[in-house]
């Protein structure tokens, strides 16, 4: 049986060993692929490096001139100013801003001035000055986190378990946030405190936004009537123990006891104490909204007297000139190289 077994290890040793040497020479080819792309790679790039050295002089001249075209653009180009506002929308108005800001925009960018002009309550050359109106809205995470809790609030049990601040984030829009930046980017510096009024009165001008202001402040009135009048009830129930304790007091006598456990009056009264902290907190609660919907629209930080000039990189013609001159030579040279190489090439194939 020995003879037998002898043959088949052999076998399987030989196709064990071919294996191996398929596995290593797949590896090789694999590692050699990658190298001959790193290599690729790298001569790629001396030869970039050797093209840029051999024309230099020529790049250096046309960023040169580029320097010089942008210069003399950035220098009749007239400066821009930025102005921003934030401003806190109530009463569901977050919509009714932004579309009216993008009417805005659209007047500023069909340079319609006259309509401008009458929208903004400004001169016509002040609103040709005007050159975009934009918003945006920002949130930093701790005003996320109020927003959320605020949202669980006006949700059932059941609802509140299945929803988590993941889902709300993932649900949560330019219209949700709290705040709202307003910007006017304008060659006038001082148009955009101007326009602030307009921006402003197109809003609380409103007729629903009136309604629901009217229906706010009524329902904060009657909320406070309605605390006050708890705490007068309070009030009158605190001296109605008061009473009983001291008429129980009475005709116990002259004796002197201890009760540690305490009355049923004193547990109750600790319980009106409780009932007086929480109706406080809720009036103070309660000046802070009146405080916040004061107005339709209020605005947390208004448009300065003068705006900032804008002095981006990406903005100046200097910029682009000097990038777009380099840009045309290189292409240029590449394009004279190329010529060189095909007309090389056609001479080589037609001599043979």
């Amino acid at each position: 049986m020995s003879e037998n077994i002898k043959p088949q290890n052999s076998s399987e040793e030989v196709d064990l060993g071919q294996l191996f040497k398929l596995i290593g020479d797949a590896f090789n080819k694999l590692f050699r692929f990658i190298g001959n792309i790193f290599k690729w790679i790298f001569h790629f790039l001396i030869g970039i490096l050797i093209f840029v050295q051999k024309h230099f002089l020529k790049f250096a001249i046309a960023g040169l001139i580029g320097l010089i075209i942008g210069g003399i653009l950035d220098y009749r180009k007239e400066p821009k100013y930025i102005s921003k506002m934030v401003v806190e929308p109530n009463f569901q108005s977050v919509q009714q801003l932004y579309n009216d800001i993008d009417f805005y925009n659209e007047l500023a960018s069909s340079k319609d001035s006259v309509t401008l002009a009458s929208s903004l309550n400004i001169s016509v050359s002040e609103a040709a000055s005007i050159k975009e109106i934009k918003s945006r809205s920002f949130s930093d995470e701790n005003q996320k986190f109020k927003l959320f809790d605020a949202f669980l609030k006006t949700l059932d049990t059941t609802t509140r378990a299945i929803i988590d601040y993941k889902s709300f984030l993932d649900n949560f829009n330019t219209f949700d946030a709290r705040f709202h930046e307003i910007s006017i980017i304008s060659t006038n510096s001082r148009v955009a405190k101007k326009t602030q009024g307009a921006i402003i009165s197109s809003i609380t001008n409103n007729d629903y936004f009136e309604l629901q202001k009217k229906i706010s402040d009524e329902n904060i009135v009657l909320q406070e009537e309605i605390y006050k009048t708890q705490l007068q009830q309070i009030d009158s129930l605190q001296r109605f123990y008061r009473e009983v304790m001291l008429k129980t007091a009475e005709k116990e006598g002259g004796g002197t006891t201890i009760n540690l456990a305490g009355t049923k009056e004193d547990t109750k009264e600790l319980e009106l104490l409780k009932q007086i902290d929480i109706l406080k907190e809720n009036l103070v609660l309660l000046n802070q909204e009146r405080a916040n919907k004061a107005n339709t629209l209020n605005v947390i930080s208004a448009f300065p007297e003068r705006g900032v000039e804008m002095k981006k990189v990406f903005d100046r013609y200097l910029f682009w000139c000097f990038g777009g001159a380099i840009a045309v030579m290189f292409l240029v040279l590449v394009l004279r190289e190329l010529n060189r190489f095909l007309e090389k090439y056609q001479k080589n194939n037609m001599a043979k």
